[in-house]
Protein backbone atom coordinates (compact mmCIF):
# COMPACT_ATOMS: atom_id res chain seq x y z
CA UNK A 1 0.00 0.00 0.00
CA UNK A 2 1.48 3.24 -1.04
CA UNK A 3 0.71 6.44 1.02
CA UNK A 4 0.13 9.30 -1.32
CA UNK A 5 1.48 13.13 0.06
CA UNK A 6 0.87 16.42 -1.28
CA UNK A 7 3.53 18.35 -1.65
CA UNK A 8 3.49 22.21 -2.60
CA UNK A 9 6.12 24.68 -3.51
CA UNK A 10 6.70 27.51 -1.20
CA UNK A 11 8.68 30.77 -1.69
CA UNK A 12 10.93 31.39 1.61
CA UNK A 13 12.24 34.92 2.92
CA UNK A 14 15.16 34.77 5.43
CA UNK A 15 17.14 37.71 6.54
CA UNK A 16 20.84 37.90 7.74
CA UNK A 17 23.20 39.85 9.63
CA UNK A 18 26.32 41.55 7.88
CA UNK A 19 29.26 43.28 9.29
CA UNK A 20 31.18 45.60 7.46
CA UNK A 21 34.13 46.90 8.28
CA UNK A 22 35.74 50.21 7.92
CA UNK A 23 33.62 51.88 5.33
CA UNK A 24 32.99 55.61 4.56
CA UNK A 25 29.28 55.83 4.47
CA UNK A 26 25.73 53.78 4.05
CA UNK A 27 26.07 53.37 0.72
CA UNK A 28 29.74 52.25 0.58
CA UNK A 29 28.36 49.40 3.66
CA UNK A 30 25.46 48.70 1.71
CA UNK A 31 27.34 47.94 -1.62
CA UNK A 32 29.91 45.78 0.24
CA UNK A 33 27.99 44.08 2.16
CA UNK A 34 25.62 43.12 -1.32
CA UNK A 35 28.74 42.24 -3.48
CA UNK A 36 30.39 40.11 -0.75
CA UNK A 37 27.24 38.07 0.03
CA UNK A 38 26.97 37.56 -3.67
CA UNK A 39 30.28 36.06 -3.60
CA UNK A 40 29.38 33.60 -1.28
CA UNK A 41 26.05 33.00 -2.43
CA UNK A 42 26.92 32.97 -6.58
CA UNK A 43 26.99 30.42 -8.54
CA UNK A 44 25.65 27.54 -6.65
CA UNK A 45 22.71 29.42 -5.12
CA UNK A 46 22.00 31.86 -8.29
CA UNK A 47 18.17 31.50 -7.60
CA UNK A 48 18.06 33.07 -4.47
CA UNK A 49 17.36 36.68 -4.89
CA UNK A 50 18.90 38.94 -2.30
CA UNK A 51 18.64 43.29 -0.89
CA UNK A 52 18.59 44.94 1.16
CA UNK A 53 16.67 44.89 4.13
CA UNK A 54 13.97 47.43 5.64
CA UNK A 55 12.89 48.60 8.64
CA UNK A 56 10.82 50.84 10.08
CA UNK A 57 11.55 54.06 12.03
CA UNK A 58 9.84 53.90 15.72
CA UNK A 59 9.33 57.15 15.33
CA UNK A 60 7.48 58.63 12.00
CA UNK A 61 6.57 54.51 11.18
CA UNK A 62 8.47 54.98 7.32
CA UNK A 63 10.34 52.12 5.92
CA UNK A 64 14.34 52.74 6.13
CA UNK A 65 16.80 50.60 4.89
CA UNK A 66 18.30 48.41 7.10
CA UNK A 67 22.32 49.71 8.22
CA UNK A 68 23.30 50.75 10.67
CA UNK A 69 26.82 52.33 11.48
CA UNK A 70 29.06 53.42 14.00
CA UNK A 71 32.85 53.80 14.37
CA UNK A 72 33.29 53.14 10.17
CA UNK A 73 31.59 49.59 11.20
CA UNK A 74 28.26 48.68 9.52
CA UNK A 75 25.53 46.19 10.59
CA UNK A 76 23.85 45.59 7.22
CA UNK A 77 20.55 43.99 7.14
CA UNK A 78 20.15 41.41 3.79
CA UNK A 79 17.05 39.26 2.74
CA UNK A 80 17.51 36.18 0.78
CA UNK A 81 14.29 34.93 -1.05
CA UNK A 82 14.05 31.62 -2.37
CA UNK A 83 11.41 29.20 -3.86
CA UNK A 84 11.25 25.57 -2.64
CA UNK A 85 9.93 23.18 -4.19
CA UNK A 86 7.76 19.68 -3.84
CA UNK A 87 8.03 19.45 0.59
CA UNK A 88 5.67 18.47 2.58
CA UNK A 89 4.82 21.51 4.65
CA UNK A 90 5.88 25.31 5.12
CA UNK A 91 8.39 23.97 8.39
CA UNK A 92 9.85 21.66 6.00
CA UNK A 93 10.91 24.57 3.15
CA UNK A 94 11.71 26.40 5.86
CA UNK A 95 14.40 24.27 7.34
CA UNK A 96 15.67 23.32 3.50
CA UNK A 97 16.04 27.38 2.90
CA UNK A 98 17.91 28.04 5.60
CA UNK A 99 20.16 25.14 5.13
CA UNK A 100 21.19 26.08 1.34
CA UNK A 101 21.41 29.36 2.28
CA UNK A 102 23.29 28.94 5.87
CA UNK A 103 25.66 26.31 3.99
CA UNK A 104 26.75 29.18 1.56
CA UNK A 105 27.34 32.11 4.27
CA UNK A 106 28.47 29.80 7.06
CA UNK A 107 28.80 32.72 9.83
CA UNK A 108 26.08 34.69 9.05
CA UNK A 109 23.05 34.10 11.54
CA UNK A 110 19.90 34.03 9.96
CA UNK A 111 16.18 34.00 10.97
CA UNK A 112 12.94 33.37 9.01
CA UNK A 113 10.95 36.47 7.35
CA UNK A 114 8.36 35.06 5.84
CA UNK A 115 6.83 32.43 4.14
CA UNK A 116 4.24 31.91 1.61
CA UNK A 117 2.82 29.23 -1.02
CA UNK A 118 4.61 29.60 -4.21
Amino acid sequence: MKILMSVSNYSVTLEGAWVVKSVKDVDDAISIAISEAGKRINPKLDFVEMSIGHTLCPSCGESLDSVFLIGRTALVGLTFELKIFDVENEGHAVKIAKSMVGNALKTIPLSLLHVEPA
